[in-house]
């Protein structure tokens, strides 16, 4: 049936596990939630990954094929209120020897601490199967007590492949888009300004091949529509407002705002951050990404940065909007103007690849603990030099597995800060950081 006025996107929507592109990790033969649905047997989870990847798809896939009722809230439009009458729902039908109703929540990390709350009895109890779908980390949007009842499953953006089969299923099976010769000679902008997110590519689509032809063309006959490179950036800059108020770009955006603070550009980064505050974007968010950025990419070259950053974290959980902004303004641009180093990210970057690749090597005997007389005894702290009882509190000696020592993993960034430090770890440790 043609609906003309519905989103390819939704017309798109699968509703079996076989029409089903991308999270093979999830859905694929042998994995997870595959097995969920193939034994019937249901717990709670959440569903953690970027807009456009499956979230509500995979959550209303699992409800068709085992048969349950499916309650679906937006934490953006649902309150507590909301939960207990879908709660007393679901504990009405456990009189009729139902299974247990699924109730999907999504964006549930918006949900207050008290709404969360609301969920933890019927969730233990067995009322609900919760699934919740989510773009922020759960480890720090939802309550630890409901946590610790649920799985948390990533989804990951869709690769290449997994966008192509979605763009040439489209055009074979939609009821509008198969009345249309599409041909795609070039597919790098449709992909990248996609981000891996199948809705986006699938609005992006259809944006394109209705700016060719109009809707009674579209049902006459079989018009030929051309995509390349320059015809898809020439619509989309067109169309962008479209865009940005679905939320769309709330990836695109942060992504901008932290590589012009880390590219220095307070212009650019007060620039992205005000879109940000425009658009309705939590102020938690953006605060925390300014305390990662503060860490990875001004690191010692400031130290100041992380703590200020820190703060800024703290004060908007206080102040909350419109006064956050102010707050967030001010340690944007602090960021973007303060000198910039990633040698902590680095040197933890290197030492995770080694400990992948050497495995658990041995503690040194000499800086093992020894709390115990058999320790003792075996040579545990034997030998150890106290640093502060040597000149400078410091002691030439190993601290590392004997099979590394001598390794440098922190190389200390060209900045003035890191360069006092680099002369401090040259007059210790000379050969290792002598060059």
């Amino acid at each position: 049936m043609d609906i003309p006025n519905q989103p390819l996107a939704d017309r798109m929507r699968p509703v079996t596990l076989d029409d089903y592109i991308g999270q093979e990790h999830l859905v694929g033969k042998g994995a997870v939630i595959r097995r969920m649905i193939e034994s019937g047997s249901l717990s709670s989870f959440i569903l953690w990954g970027p807009p456009g990847v499956g979230k509500t798809t995979l959550a209303r896939i699992l409800a068709n094929h085992l048969e349950r009722p499916f309650y679906q809230l937006s934490a953006v439009q649902s309150g507590v209120k909301d939960v207990r009458e879908t709660i007393e729902k679901a504990r009405k039908q456990q009189f009729f020897n139902k299974p247990n109703p699924i109730m999907f929540i999504d964006e549930i990390h918006r949900f207050s601490k008290s709404q969360q709350d609301s969920l933890l009895g019927a969730v233990e109890q067995g009322i609900v199967i919760l699934i919740g779908a989510t773009t922020e980390n759960p480890s720090f949007e939802v309550i630890s007590p409901l946590l610790s009842r649920c799985q948390v499953y990533t989804l990951n953006p869709l690769s290449k492949e997994e966008l192509l089969a979605l763009i040439k299923s489209a055009l074979e099976k939609d009821v509008l888009l198969k009345k249309v010769k599409v041909d795609i000679k070039e597919d790098e902008a449709l992909l990248r300004l996609s981000g891996g997110d199948a809705r986006k590519v699938l609005n992006i689509l259809e944006l394109i091949v209705n700016a060719e032809i109009s809707g009674k063309e579209l049902k006459k006959g079989s018009p030929k529509v051309i995509i390349t490179n320059d015809s898809v950036k020439e619509k989309i800059q067109e169309n962008i407002a479209l865009y940005d108020k679905t939320g769309e770009q709330h990836y695109d955006i942060i992504s901008a705002f932290i590589k012009s603070i880390r590219g220095s550009d307070p212009n650019a980064a007060v620039y992205w951050l005000a879109r940000m505050i425009e658009g309705g974007e939590k102020p938690e968010f953006i605060a925390r990404r300014l305390v990662i950025l503060a860490a990875e990419d001004v690191g010692l070259a400031n130290p100041n940065a992380l703590l200020l950053a820190t703060n800024c974290f703290q004060a908007v959980h206080m102040v909350g909007w419109p006064e956050s902004r102010i707050i967030l303004s001010e340690a944007a641009i602090y960021l973007a103007t303060s000198p910039k180093s990633n040698a902590s990210y680095s040197a933890i970057n290197e030492a995770q690849a080694l400990v992948q690749m050497s495995g658990d090597l041995s503690v040194p005997l000499h800086i093992r603990n020894a709390p115990t007389r058999l320790m003792k005894d075996l040579g545990y702290g034997k030998d150890y030099k106290y640093a502060h009882s040597y000149d400078g509190n410091f002691v030439n000696d190993n601290f590392l597995p004997e099979d590394l020592e001598g390794k440098r993993l922190y190389d200390p960034g060209d900045n003035a800060r890191e360069k006092e430090i680099r002369e401090r770890l040259k007059k210790w440790w000379k050969e290792r950081y002598g060059y």
